[in-house]
């Protein structure tokens, strides 16, 4: 009499109840012998309640542990309206969020595996335009753990069709800066599920039921149900299909087979965020996989170590909602794993309509529950039942006691840190393996102030000191061998070791015969910034394209991009023999030195015997202080990684009358001049509020270069988050606010030298929006890094 005490219900309506329920029961089959074993008899019970308190019209469990199906059952109903109809096993379900991890995380993941996709590309790589309003910086591995910054979802004023969902995602200004804070978003989800329809040429559904679903024997999995499978369906709430939410419609009939979510609604019924639909026994034969380690028998869907990285954390550190790619670990989301499953080593998920699945791996185990508890008028709720069922569960599968005598839990606090090995530039991994690479070798070394070991050894003095080589001359970039000249560098005589130091930043850019006599090998050791314009790539370039004449080996020892290795920004470069612009390529290209060796002599077929030696351990998303490596000065104005940050956009207008801070103590984070109003200035460029930086008014003069001895005004910038900043986009926008504020007092007709097109800063010039301008990159941006990728030595 457990329903009567605790509801209210006495006498004969309680006997009804009581014999409908039990009916149902049996109407639905679940005489099985594994729906009886000891330990789970109180699911029962607490489904009975659920529905007699009107949370759920019923439901289905399953939990299992390994191949074994230790309890199933169907209780209660399917559909109360228009008619009853008991729930049996075999019932269709909206699987609601589900979708985001049984169906586009597998998707992803299955891209990430075979090398079509990484976790460290930025979805404006793949999504062109959505970089705009700050969201250049945001990346895969941020949509699958919920940390882009983006919305929950979409505004859901009048749209429909699934190109207008993603058109609204473009729009989107993050809340926050990735990886800054967790944020659950159906947007993530429904982004990702595009990026998959864009490198397959799929739909989600048509990559999912061929990649995953058909080879699970997952055959009632998929969006859009057939006609067939609409009886079993378990429709859902009272609404036009498509009604913006709320979905209130007394008058109407349920949802059945058409998704109840209203974004994925109006997108067709296909999309990464939700739409999928399934059974208990499809989603057994994928709970076995995971536990499986991406196996289900002989049917291998993903890899074990893709299974790890997919369910264990991976949100940043010191996060206190801790997510895997796609599955929930220990966040609000988290109830259904109810009290005794262990945290921080099992995982899952929950979806709207009232589905979960939670999956332990220390005791093989899991659990299943689905329901349609918006049925028929949207008012159910079964969280609490949810986590009730995973603690009785948890019990069960450990005879009666807590499943953490099977695996020891783990705490958000217990999460392993990463210990970084250190980052070993080339001329390291040379010295430590003994400069066999070189021996035997007669070499000419490319160099200045920046090659140098970890240790702070100068590769020139390690080179010359190497057994088995021949140092038979040194070469300078712009700047000198020591880095400290802004004007032509001299041919001179190194102190050190008595060797000519030959200048390619003078009266010759490329090495001569007579330079190059006696030399069998070129070695090149150079720190670049991560930009186009800077000219020691095209030194780099002009010299191999030499060897390739004499036929000399080429030898690049690498070093990190100090600005990392993903992000990439600004407009293609014209065709010019610029010595700022050797090759065709956005301003920020997103490689270190030694990759554009390798693109520069594939691409413009240079032909020369050509060898880099990486760096080790060394990740593309690293900026230069996550690398160990001491900052040296690249340049004589390049003084600290903030200026190297700004550099892509501020060094792109330096070719105007407008002073960059050259002669200051603080270069590239201040511009200015005599007939700027700075206080003015500074007040325009916040009301743009671009995403990672603020500006504030400031006066300096200038010791040396443009405004030498002359009191200007200007701006100084303060970033605020790097991994959001556009720098190129920041340039921009301060040449459009100068031309607008300031008019012909502002001369950029020769900045386009350094942007590398006119374009842009035409556009701007008649008054186009600088984000606008800005946008049209991303087709730009797309192409080179299509082009880069198989030059890239890193992850």
């Amino acid at each position: 009499m457990r329903l009567t005490a605790k509801h209210g219900l006495r006498g004969p309506s309680a006997v009804v109840l009581l014999l409908v329920l039990a009916l149902s029961e049996v109407l639905a089959g679940n005489q099985a012998g594994a729906n009886r074993v000891e330990g789970f008899s109180r699911i029962d019970e607490l489904v009975r309640e659920a529905m007699a308190a009107k949370l759920t019209p019923g439901a289905v469990v399953v939990v299992g542990r390994g191949d074994q199906t230790v309890y199933e059952k169907a209780l209660g109903f399917r559909a109360t309206v228009p008619a009853e109809e008991p729930m049996t096993l075999d019932t269709v379900f909206d699987l609601a969020s589900l979708t985001k991890v049984v169906g586009t995380t597998t998707a992803v993941m299955t891209l990430i595996e075979e090398g079509r996709l990484r976790l460290n590309d930025t979805a404006a790589s793949h999504i062109p335009g959505f970089e705009r309003y700050g969201k250049g910086g945001i990346q895969v591995r941020h949509l699958l753990t919920h940390v882009s910054g983006l919305r929950p979802d979409v505004d859901l004023h009048p749209w429909t069709g699934y190109d207008a969902a993603i058109e609204l995602a473009k729009d989107e200004v993050p809340t926050s800066a990735p990886g800054e804070a967790f944020v659950y978003s159906d947007i993530n989800f429904f982004l990702l599920g595009d990026i998959v329809k864009r490198i397959t040429g799929q739909t989600l559904d048509a990559y999912l039921k061929a990649r995953v679903f058909e080879p699970l024997g997952m055959t009632e999995t998929g969006f859009l149900p057939s006609k067939s499978l609409l009886p079993r369906v378990a429709p859902t709430e009272r609404c036009a299909e498509q009604d913006a939410w709320p979905c209130k419609r007394p008058d109407a009939m349920p949802l059945r087979g058409v998704v109840h979510d209203p974004t994925a609604r109006r997108m067709g019924g296909i999309a990464g965020h939700a739409g999928l639909f399934s059974t208990a026994r499809d989603l057994q034969r994928f709970a076995r996989m995971l536990l499986g380690k991406g196996r289900l028998g002989t049917t291998r869907v993903l890899s074990a170590a893709t299974v790890t990285a997919m369910t264990s954390p991976q949100t940043p550190a010191g996060m206190t909602s801790v997510r895997g790619l796609g599955w929930d670990i220990d966040t609000s989301y988290s109830s259904n794993r109810g009290d005794l499953f262990p945290v921080g080593t099992s995982y899952g998920h929950t979806g709207f309509t009232g589905t979960s699945l939670w999956i332990d791996p220390g005791s093989n185990s899991y659990v299943i529950f689905l329901s349609s508890r918006l049925h028929p008028d949207g008012v159910g709720d079964v969280g609490i039942l949810r986590s009730r069922i995973a603690t009785v569960a948890a019990a069960g599968l450990s005879g009666g006691s807590d499943v953490r005598s099977t695996v020891v839990p783990r705490t958000f606090s217990d999460r392993p840190t990463i210990d970084r090995a250190p980052v070993l530039a080339g001329v390291d991994v040379l010295a430590r393996d003994g400069f066999k690479q070189l021996r035997g070798k007669k070499i000419g070394l490319i160099t200045n102030h920046t090659g140098r070991s970890r240790d702070g050894k100068s590769t020139i003095d390690l080179l010359h000191s190497a057994p088995g080589v021949t140092l038979v001359s040194l070469f300078s970039p712009e700047h000198g061998i020591r880095g400290i000249l802004d004007a032509n560098v001299p041919a001179e005589r190194d102190e050190g070791t008595g060797l000519a130091i030959y200048s390619l930043y003078g009266d010759t850019r490329r090495p001569t015969d007579a330079m190059l006599a006696g030399i069998d090998t070129l070695v090149i050791d150079l720190q670049d910034v991560g930009v186009r314009f800077y000219t020691y790539q095209t030194t780099m370039a002009y010299l191999m394209e030499e060897a390739a004449k004499r036929k000399l080996s080429v030898v690049v020892l690498d070093r990190p991009n100090p600005i990392n290795g993903w992000q990439i920004e600004g407009p293609t470069s014209e065709p010019s023999k610029e010595f700022i612009s050797y090759f065709q390529m956005p301003v920020r290209h997103g490689m270190t030195i030694g990759e554009l060796a390798k693109l520069f002599n594939e691409e413009n077929k240079i032909h020369a015997d050509l060898s880099v030696i990486p760096v080790e351990n060394w990740r593309r998303d690293y900026w230069y202080d996550d690398t160990g490596l001491a900052w040296i000065n690249p340049s004589p104005n390049l003084r600290n990684l903030n200026q190297a940050t700004l550099y892509p956009g501020i060094g792109a207008i330096e070719y105007s009358n407008v002073s960059v801070g050259r002669g200051t103590d603080q270069p590239f984070e201040q511009f200015g001049a005599p007939w700027i109003d700075g206080p003015r200035l500074s007040a325009a460029l916040n009301a743009r509020r671009l995403p990672g930086i603020r500006f504030y008014p400031i006066t300096f003069t200038p010791k040396s270069s443009k405004y030498a001895n002359e009191e200007c005004q200007g701006v100084f910038m303060m970033i605020t988050n790097r991994a959001s900043l556009q720098p190129v986009r920041v340039g921009l926008e301060i040449s459009a606010a100068l031309s607008t504020m300031f008019g012909e007092k502002y001369d950029f007709s020769t900045t386009w030298r350094l942007f590398g097109t006119a374009d842009p800063l035409e556009r701007v010039k008649r008054g186009e929006d600088p984000a606008t301008v800005a946008a049209r990159w991303s087709a730009d941006e797309a192409r080179w890094r299509q082009l880069r990728a198989k030059y890239l030595l890193y992850r």
